[in-house]
């Protein structure tokens, strides 16, 4: 993208507090210093970043924060610094871990993480308070630790990892609503009872594991849980 191109995104961006560039960028351009008080929105998806630049920190109006599809190996401590961001999306690159500074982020609401090559759980975000919806999806996560139960979110998304262990904790997530284990590596006694019996669950989504679908909802405590289910679905319609 020419300078002329640039210019007029960053004086549409003064006034809307918006910038959306997708044009093979691999570092913030010329000029971007200037618009450190204006954005609240960055969408810079589909380009080449290798790494969030540090420089982010001085963006401090953020809310939302957008490089899904690049090609992201790390996070810079620095994105704790951005204390109004409330969705983070930064799914389909190559990142392995999340930094402890993300417990900074206390108006945190949404973050996507799929189709990244995560393997470990980033318990960080059981420090988030505010946390809504947490997608992990398409990582390669193998088990569900104990901090679990410490999660804030109505939602949880874990389809296609490789997760084949399930902390009982998680049936103690307060505001868990809807929990997504579609497609990994679970038996069916890897799935505690405690989830079906004594959590606030009430979608549990589940096929594509090791295990028959008729015998899932044979298991001890399933109609204790289609209870829930039922009753959501009521206030619904």
């Amino acid at each position: 993208m020419g300078n002329s191109g640039l210019k007029q995104h960053y004086e549409t961006a003064k006034k809307t507090g918006v910038l959306k560039i997708s044009d093979g960028l691999g570092d913030f351009p010329a000029g971007f210093k200037q618009l450190e008080p204006h954005l609240r929105v960055l969408d810079l998806a589909g380009n080449v970043f290798t790494s969030i630049p540090s420089e982010i920190s001085a963006f401090k109006a953020l809310k939302r924060l957008n490089f899904n599809q690049n090609v992201l190996k790390s996070i810079p401590d620095e994105i704790g610094d951005l204390s109004k961001l409330e969705c983070l999306s930064l799914s389909t690159n190559k990142l392995t871990r999340i930094p402890p500074s993300i417990a900074q982020l206390s108006h945190l609401k949404e973050v996507y993480l799929s189709e990244n090559r995560i393997r470990d759980f980033p318990v960080v975000f059981c420090k988030l308070k505010q946390l809504v919806m947490l997608d992990l999806s398409k990582n390669r996560i193998t088990r569900i630790p104990e901090e679990v139960q410490d999660l804030q979110v109505l939602e949880l998304n874990l389809n296609q990892n490789q997760i084949s262990e399930v902390s009982e904790s998680i049936a103690k997530c307060p505001r868990l609503k809807t929990l997504r284990l579609q497609e990994n590596c679970l038996q069916l006694n890897s799935i505690p009872k405690a989830i079906l019996t004594e959590s606030n669950i009430s979608m549990i989504a589940v096929e594509g594991n090791l295990f028959d679908m008729k015998n899932f909802m044979e298991l001890e405590g399933y109609d204790v849980y289609m209870e829930r289910y039922t009753a959501v679905k009521k206030k619904m319609f």
